[in-house]
């Protein structure tokens, strides 16, 4: 997945950090040139790939704020050239993950409204005869719009719609199994996408195509992971305050100080061969960190 790095902050937004990749600007320029002639005035290239970034950027905020509403965490979006990334850390429930990722969608579907309603006013206005650029401007949005929601929804991992199958398939299998699913799939819409690239020669749609297909990857890798997890033992009396799922026993964490493995659970969180004392602990499960107090079950109440 793109990360901060080679990007700037560009604002915040909603409580969101929002980052640019310096290679936006270079694609800009191609697009920009690539499409010269298709308006009467060069702005309305520039326009057009800023309006493009403004809808991208409309998509991520839903997905991160969508994931916030049910408890989530989402505090940075990236832009770059093959689109942007919501960083959103959903709780670990089916159904928080489907509305997470079904959020960015959903924008377009509104969008697609919005820019149907405009070019109807520019139709209205007339401006078809004394401002011709202004709906063949809106009409040019409405298929890019259009054509991100479709490539969206594509049920291939880790696009939207492959996340979206994933959601849907834990509801029936589990985490592991539906992420494992949802990659393999992914593995097959890859393969189409190396076949579309090849037949119109892109090697935009090649670069694509090897960025989901490395996403893939790290999918099943992760979907082997949760799968061995799952069969490990659990201990008793602790419980992630996050997933609310109960931590393996076993020499699974690593001292931050000597780097050897330790039960942070059974040593009270103090590493056996340094003694360094671990502030906080991270669940193998969903990934998130809190004090080893946190963990801890309460014993029931005495009658």
């Amino acid at each position: 997945m793109p990360t901060r790095q080679g990007s700037f902050h560009l604002c915040r937004l909603a409580g969101v950090d929002l980052y640019l990749h310096w290679s936006w600007f270079v694609v800009a320029m191609l697009e920009i040139s690539s499409r010269r002639g298709s308006y009467g005035s060069l702005a309305f290239n520039v326009l057009e790939y800023l309006a493009l970034f403004v809808i991208v950027l409309l998509h991520e905020m839903g997905h991160a704020l969508a994931c916030r509403s049910v408890g989530g965490r989402a505090n940075e979006v990236v832009l770059w050239p093959l689109g942007g990334v919501a960083y959103v850390a959903p709780p670990m429930r089916p159904g928080a993950t489907l509305w997470s990722i079904a959020a960015g969608p959903l924008v377009n579907v509104l969008l697609v409204f919005v820019l149907l309603g405009l070019g109807a006013v520019s139709a209205t206005m007339g401006w078809t005869e004394s401002a011709p650029d202004v709906p063949a401007f809106l009409r040019a949005l409405w298929y890019i719009n259009l054509g991100l929601l479709i490539f969206n929804l594509l049920p291939i991992y880790p696009l939207d719609g492959g996340q979206i199958v994933r959601a849907l398939l834990w509801f029936v299998i589990g985490r592991a199994r539906s992420l494992m699913a949802a990659s393999i799939i992914g593995f097959a819409g890859v393969a189409g996408m190396f076949l579309v690239a090849w037949w119109a020669q892109s090697i935009w749609y090649g670069i694509l195509a090897l960025f989901i297909l490395a996403n893939c990857w790290r999918g099943l890798q992760h979907a082997r992971t949760l799968a061995r997890a799952a069969r490990l033992p659990r201990r008793d009396g602790f419980m992630c305050p996050s997933c609310r799922t109960a931590p393996p026993i076993g020499t699974w964490w690593t001292c931050s100080q000597c780097g050897k493995p330790f039960d942070t659970f059974e040593t009270q969180a103090v590493c056996p061969h340094c003694g360094a004392q671990l502030e906080v602990t991270r669940c193998l499960d969903c990934g998130e960190i809190h004090p080893l107090s946190e963990w801890r079950i309460p014993p029931p109440p005495v009658a």
